[in-house]
C-alpha cells in the first residue's frame, strides 16, 4: 500500500505551481502501479474539515466516493455527499518536472502564501500553510496524548518471540 509519509517544504510561483516532494512523487506513481511514468494523476480538494488541500490518488479517491453507489441516486443524502466529494474536486496530473498547478479557489481555502507544505497522511497527502500546518501537527498530537489514543494491534513484537505483542 503507498503511503505518503513526513513533511516536506516548497515554494509556490506565482503561477500558482508547487513541485510535488520527490517521495510523494515516487508514492503517486507507485499508486498508479506506473513506476516509470514521467507524470502522476491526483485528485485535489478541499478539506471539509481543515484550512488545507487533501491531495488524493485517483485510485484512493475513486474508494472513498465508491460508497457513493449504494445510496439512492436522488436522494437528499446522495446529493449532499456528492457535492461535499465532487463540486469542488479538481483532477491534476504533475508536469515532467513534478509540478501541480494548484487551483485559486483552493490557495484561498488553504490561506497559502509562497511557501507551502506538504504532510503526509498515510494514503493521502495535504497542503497546508507551514504555520497552519504546524499548529495543526501539535494540536493533534496534544489531543492523541490527552486521549490515550493508540492503534488497536499496534504492540511491539519481541525481538525473538515468534509475533506475539508487548504491553
Amino acid at each position: 500500500m503507498t503511503q505518503f509519509l513526513g513533511t516536506h517544504q516548497n515554494k509556490l510561483d506565482a503561477k500558482g505551481r508547487v513541485s510535488v516532494p520527490a517521495p510523494f512523487r515516487a508514492a503517486l506513481r507507485q499508486a498508479a502501479g506506473a513506476e516509470g511514468a514521467a507524470t502522476a494523476h491526483l485528485v485535489l480538494r478541499p478539506s471539509h474539515k481543515f484550512p488545507c488541500i487533501e491531495a488524493w490518488p485517483e485510485s484512493a479517491f475513486q474508494a472513498l466516493a465508491a460508497p457513493l453507489d449504494q445510496m439512492a441516486l436522488f436522494s437528499d443524502e446522495h446529493d449532499d455527499m456528492a457535492s461535499a466529494l465532487y463540486a469542488d474536486a479538481f483532477a491534476v496530473e504533475t508536469d515532467r518536472e513534478g509540478r501541480i498547478m494548484l487551483p485559486d479557489m483552493l490557495v484561498a481555502h488553504a490561506a497559502l502564501g509562497q511557501s507551502v507544505e506538504f504532510v503526509g497522511h498515510g494514503r493521502i497527502f495535504r497542503i497546508w500553510d507551514p504555520a497552519a500546518g504546524a499548529r495543526h501537527r501539535a494540536e493533534a498530537r496534544a489531543r492523541a496524548q490527552a486521549r490515550g489514543l493508540t492503534l488497536p494491534g499496534a504492540g511491539l513484537v519481541r525481538p525473538g518471540a515468534s509475533g506475539g505483542a508487548t504491553s
